[in-house]
C-alpha cells in the first residue's frame, strides 16, 4: 500500500468508530459527489464489515447539476423532482448515520444564474426538513468532512504538478490521519476543547464586542443560560459532527447585534465566491453589506430566507490551531472555519442554551435563538489583531486578544 492509501484507510476508521456511531441503528447514509466515488466504495465496504447493512446514498454530480439549471427556468425548480432530498428524511427517521462528504468545484457554477442556484440550494434543504431538525438537536449521529478532486485542489496548489495528492495529504493531516492512533490523537485534543469550553460556560458571557483594524466594530449579546458547546461537548459524545474541528461555539441572542463585522477569508458558497465582504447589523439584522466579489451571491443569501439575515452562531478558534498555522486558505468553509473566529447566518443550536430540551421551540425561539432556519452559512472574521471583550459575571474580560484565547 502507498502512504496515501494507509492514510486513507486510517481516515474510514476514524469517521466510521469516532464521528458517527451505530449503537441506536444500523443504518447509514452517505452524501458525496461522484468523483469521490471510489472513496465512498471503501467507506462501504468498511461499514459491512462493521455490521451495517442498511446503506443509503445521495450521490451527487455538480456537472450535471450546472446542465440541470442552464436548462430548467427558475419557476419550475421547486417542482422538480431532481432537487427533492426527501430520501434524507426517510433514514432520519430510522435514526441512520449520516456522513456528508464535502469537496469544492471553484467557478464551475459561475455561468448558471445566482437565483437558480440558491433556489435549488433552498429546495434541498427544504425537501429534508425532518433531517435538519433532528441535525440541530443532535438527536441522530452525523459528521461533515472533506475529500479532495482535481478542480479544487488545482485552485489551491495552482503551481504544483501534484495538486491532488498535496491537498488530499493537507486534508488528512488537518483530520491527524497521519498520526500513529489518529483517534486518541482526536481524544488529546477533545480533553483540551473541553477545558477552553467549560472556562467560556463558566464565565456567563452576556455580551461580546468585536474589535480589529479592518474596521470591524460589533456588539453581540447572548441569551441567558448561554453554554458554549465544541466538539467535546456532551451532547456530540458519540459524535464527531465536523472533521475536523477546533471551534468553540455557541448562539447569539438575535435580535441583539449590532455594528459592521468585515470577512477575512473568502467564502465558497454553493460554488460560488464572496469575498472582501462586510455586514452591518441594526437589532440582530443584517441592514446593509457589500462584496467585492460576489455581491449577488450574498444578496441571494439574505433574499432566500428571511432569517439569513440574522446570526445563528458566533464561534472562537485560537491562532494556534493547526489549519490557521498552514496558513493556507482552501475555499472551503469546513476547513476555513477552524483557521478562523467566524459567525454564521441562519440557523441556531438548541443546545445553546442549558436544559434546551426542557423547552419548546418556540420558547426558545423566545429566548433569542434563531431557529427554523433553512440555512446555516459560516463566515471568517479572525485576523491576528481581533480583539474580544466580554462583559461576564466576573465584570469586562478581554477573553481574545490578537487571535487567541486570553482566558
Amino acid at each position: 500500500m502507498t502512504n496515501l492509501e494507509i492514510l486513507e484507510d486510517k481516515y474510514i476508521e476514524l469517521l466510521l468508530k469516532k464521528c458517527i456511531n451505530f449503537n441506536n441503528s444500523k443504518s447509514l447514509f452517505i452524501n458525496f459527489d461522484k468523483v469521490n466515488r471510489a472513496f465512498v466504495e471503501k467507506v462501504i465496504r468498511r461499514a459491512k464489515e462493521m455490521g451495517v447493512n442498511d446503506i443509503g446514498i445521495d450521490e451527487e454530480d455538480i456537472f450535471e447539476l450546472r446542465d440541470k439549471l442552464n436548462s430548467i427556468s427558475l419557476e419550475k425548480i421547486e417542482h422538480d423532482e431532481y432537487f427533492d432530498k426527501r430520501k434524507w428524511d426517510e433514514y432520519a427517521l430510522k435514526n441512520a448515520s449520516f456522513l456528508m462528504f464535502k469537496t469544492e468545484f471553484p467557478h464551475v457554477l459561475d455561468d448558471v444564474e445566482v437565483e437558480k442556484v440558491a433556489r435549488a440550494e433552498y429546495i434541498n434543504r427544504k425537501t429534508r426538513s425532518i433531517f435538519r431538525k433532528m441535525e440541530t438537536c443532535y438527536e441522530i449521529p452525523w459528521c461533515i468532512a472533506a475529500l479532495p478532486n482535481e478542480i479544487w485542489a488545482k485552485n489551491v496548489f495552482p503551481n504544483l504538478e501534484s495538486a491532488y495528492e498535496e491537498l488530499y495529504f493537507t486534508i488528512l493531516k488537518f483530520c491527524m490521519a497521519d498520526t500513529k492512533n489518529p483517534i486518541e490523537s482526536w481524544n488529546t485534543t477533545l480533553i483540551n476543547l473541553a477545558i477552553t469550553q467549560e472556562k467560556l460556560t463558566q464565565l456567563e458571557i452576556k455580551k461580546m464586542w468585536y474589535k480589529n483594524s479592518l474596521g470591524t466594530d460589533l456588539t453581540i449579546e447572548l441569551p441567558e443560560n448561554c453554554v458554549w458547546n465544541s466538539a467535546a461537548s456532551k451532547q456530540e459524545k458519540e459524535m464527531f459532527v465536523n472533521m475536523p474541528s477546533f471551534e468553540e461555539f455557541t448562539s447569539p441572542n438575535f435580535r441583539k447585534t449590532n455594528g459592521i463585522v468585515y470577512s477575512t477569508k473568502p467564502l465558497m458558497y454553493n460554488g460560488g465566491l464572496i469575498d472582501k465582504f462586510f455586514i452591518e447589523f441594526k437589532e440582530g439584522k443584517a441592514i446593509s453589506y457589500y462584496a467585492r466579489t460576489g455581491r449577488k451571491i450574498l444578496a441571494e443569501i439574505f433574499k432566500s430566507d428571511e432569517k439569513a439575515c440574522y446570526l445563528g452562531e458566533v464561534a472562537l478558534v485560537d491562532k494556534d490551531t493547526p489549519i490557521c498555522q498552514s496558513n493556507l486558505t482552501l475555499g472551503n468553509t469546513l476547513l476555513d472555519e477552524n483557521s478562523s473566529p467566524h459567525l454564521a447566518l441562519g440557523n441556531a443550536f438548541a443546545s445553546s442554551i442549558k436544559d434546551s430540551k426542557n423547552y419548546t421551540e418556540e420558547e426558545l425561539i423566545e429566548k433569542g435563538l434563531n431557529l427554523n432556519a433553512t440555512s446555516h452559512i459560516d463566515f471568517m472574521i479572525g485576523s491576528s489583531d481581533l480583539s474580544i471583550l466580554a462583559d461576564t459575571k466576573e465584570g469586562p474580560k478581554l477573553i481574545f486578544k490578537n487571535g487567541k484565547f486570553n482566558l
